[in-house]
């Protein structure tokens, strides 16, 4: 059975269509790379994925669960690693992890074994307002995966994170974490080297879905003019 299964799927914002039937299926720990402008969409699928839009019109299956009605079954299966880091700015690091936690009831183990590995252990008492954006940024990646989702939905993950802090969130969130994923990207370079396959949106609108190794960064670059 597909991870993703989304068949005609529009989304509108008054009268605009966001996304306007978007068709795509993917399998089991591959990844899903979505390129397109500013406006294009990409963040709107994210979270129709995540289920914090309800779709109004088509058909989205996600980990076997239809939505919106049985989103239930779907929030505590997903990782969402959003343009915003979804942390609480007064929190520490620490405390920020521990409150997601107990939504997903996931113990002190796990917390210290991720602060660790975005290496951020000795910071991690301070409050979130007093670190750099890279820093917050590798706490979201953390939130993200704290729970070991199924399906990561990843909104431009590498945003504010230099070449070292993006090798220390790569085995969480990148290929090598084996998951299956969605990564919203402009990036065309990176994005082509993780993806399996390419939705390219413009205007809402699919105007490229193909395996990525038979698309060209031409292709991508084509989106956004």
């Amino acid at each position: 059975m597909p991870v993703l299964e989304v068949e005609g799927l529009t989304r509108r914002y008054g009268e605009r269509d966001a996304l306007s039937e978007v068709c795509l299926t993917l399998a089991e720990g591959r990844t899903l790379v979505v390129f397109g402008p500013n406006g294009a969409g990409k963040t709107t699928l994210l979270r129709v994925l995540a289920t914090l839009l309800r779709p109004h019109a088509g058909s989205v299956r996600v980990l076997g669960s239809g939505l919106p009605d049985e989103a239930w079954a779907v929030r505590g299966r997903v990782g969402l690693l959003a343009h915003e880091p979804l942390l609480y700015r007064e929190l520490t690091a620490a405390q920020n992890l521990r409150y997601h936690a107990r939504l997903h009831g996931v113990g002190e183990e796990r917390i210290a074994e991720l602060l660790d590995a975005v290496a951020m252990s000795r910071r991690a008492d301070e409050p979130l307002r007093t670190l750099s954006r890279g820093m917050v940024q590798r706490i979201a990646v953390a939130r993200a995966v704290l729970h070991d989702p199924e399906l990561l939905l990843l909104d431009e993950p590498y945003a504010n994170l230099d070449p070292a802090a993006i090798e220390l969130v790569s085995p969480l969130i990148g290929p090598a974490s084996r998951r299956t994923r969605v990564v919203a990207s402009h990036d065309p370079g990176r994005g082509l080297a993780e993806a399996d396959v390419v939705l390219g949106l413009r205007a809402g609108r699919p105007a490229l879905l193909a395996a990525a190794t038979s698309v060209a960064p031409a292709e991508i670059t084509e989106l956004y003019r």
